[in-house]
């Protein structure tokens, strides 16, 4: 009985699954891998050893619907429409697209038409806009009105092309959502650049999107589409000021969308949070933060919590905690009977604290940088002090030792009170504070504390 319950499976799934087969000379005798797409990260689906020939032959089911990609040896890739369809595939080589030949798939077919003439219409666009401009700015042809009529006209021609082309897609299929997004998604850069009065459309159409959908997460496109999209509010010419408003309204769009899928929540939470991080858009960051700690309807995993918590006690405006000296301590400036014995006895005008430690390489970096702009920073009025995380003595002593700052450690690493009390969950993290320890920026790297003295303090004493 057991051995015909395995075999009904067996035959079931043999139903069910979709055939990949190809042949690719240049491809004889390696491991093909298929993988998909899930979220931010890829699976494995199947795997095939190639023939003398070059053939080969894989399966996926339709759990792996979406998008997907042949994978050779050699790291060379071919993306694929796992759109339930057998596909039939030959060519040279994964890498020379323009030799592969799709002999079966309907899908892969129109994908692969699609990818070949949709960036020839966007590169004609450009330069077709460009002459538009031309006709209807310049005082020289605008008198011209037939060519500039005939390029209105070829403008519209190529828009009603791509719309055809995109209507007439059967609307049950995977390939007639992934496209229209993937075209989105790849004009950004155009549309920033040559054609911005489509911004506000298009900005639109990333708040509008369903960050939940799963055929977002089997396409492949998660990632660059979030980072499209406030790349191109970054870039869309508006002040600073403006550029954090819209992305307040993006971010509350977003968080809406994803309140009911706790787990799609704390990915995108946490990819977001960390390019907005590392594009220097703190006040962005802080918001998020602050807004998915308060949506008291979705659960954050403790990780992504105690990240984001940071930005809700460490806030901009905040006063940080002051803490002693104690333990190993070392300010090479100070005479003995003047070394500070907690924050607060510092008189500068600015104080930048660095949490870091021997065993982390970027700290190292960065520390060594500091401490090659600490004199300019000093005559600026700006101390630093190093806050160690080591529970070595002797590391933290040969690390420390040519640093011409005060440098301190309790050798109590993540479990240090002032650790804690700073909301530390990374290394290195700064703050810069103010005379009376109001918190004034989070600096991402010695270079971004150099360019806010300059800006601020070397700039403002000429």
């Amino acid at each position: 009985m057991r051995v015909l319950i395995l075999l009904c499976l067996f035959i079931t799934f043999q139903s069910s699954a979709q055939k990949i087969s190809g042949t690719f000379q240049l491809h004889a005798n390696q491991q093909i891998r298929l993988e998909g797409f899930n979220g931010f990260g890829t699976y494995v689906i199947n795997t095939s050893q190639s023939d003398e020939n070059g053939n080969f032959t894989l399966n996926y089911s339709p759990k792996d619907y979406g998008m997907g990609y042949l994978m050779s040896e050699d790291e060379k890739s071919f993306i694929l429409v796992l759109g339930g369809e057998n596909i039939k595939l030959k060519g040279e080589a994964f890498a020379f697209t323009e030799s592969v030949e799709i002999l079966e798939g309907k899908e892969n077919q129109l994908f692969g038409q699609y990818a070949s003439e949709q960036p020839r219409r966007e590169q004609a666009l450009i330069a077709w806009g460009y002459l538009d401009k031309i006709y209807n700015m310049d005082s020289l042809f605008t008198v011209h009105e037939t060519p500039r009529k005939t390029i209105e006209q070829e403008i519209q021609r190529i828009h009603d092309e791509d719309k055809a082309f995109l209507s007439g897609l059967n609307p049950d299929s995977y390939v007639s959502w992934f496209l229209p997004v993937r075209k989105m998604v790849s004009a950004v850069p155009a549309i920033a650049q040559y054609r911005t009065e489509e911004i506000p459309a298009t900005i639109k159409a990333f708040r509008d999107m369903d960050y939940t959908d799963n055929k977002l997460y089997k396409s492949g496109l998660l990632k660059v589409a979030i980072e499209s999209h406030f790349w191109l509010i970054e870039n869309s010419g508006r002040s600073l000021d403006s550029v954090y408003v819209e992305m307040k309204l993006s971010i509350d769009h977003m968080i809406e969308n994803l309140v009911a899928d706790g787990q799609k929540l704390n990915e995108i939470t946490d990819y977001l949070f960390r390019i907005l991080e590392q594009r220097s858009l703190f006040e962005a960051s802080e918001y998020l933060a602050i807004k998915v700690l308060n949506e008291t309807s979705c659960t954050i995993n403790s990780n992504l919590a105690a990240q984001l918590e940071s930005y809700r006690a460490m806030k901009k405006g905040n006063t940080a905690p002051d803490f002693a000296f104690n333990n190993d301590c070392f300010a090479p400036g100070y005479a003995n009977n003047a070394k500070p014995q907690k924050l607060s006895d510092i008189k500068s005008e600015h104080t930048v604290i660095v949490f870091g430690a021997s065993w982390c390489p970027k700290c190292g970096e960065e520390l060594s940088k500091i401490a090659k702009l600490y004199l300019k920073w000093k005559t600026q009025g700006v101390e630093v002090v190093f806050v160690s995380l080591d529970d070595n003595e002797q590391d933290f002593k040969i690390f420390v030792d040519a640093f011409p700052f005060i440098s301190l450690c309790d050798y109590q690493k993540w479990e240090s009170p002032v650790t804690k009390a700073y909301h530390v969950f990374a290394t290195p993290t700064m703050y810069l504070l103010g005379e009376k320890q109001e918190i004034l920026l989070r600096p991402n790297s010695a270079a971004q504390m150099d360019s806010w003295v300059d800006w601020f303090l070397v700039k403002g004493n000429k």
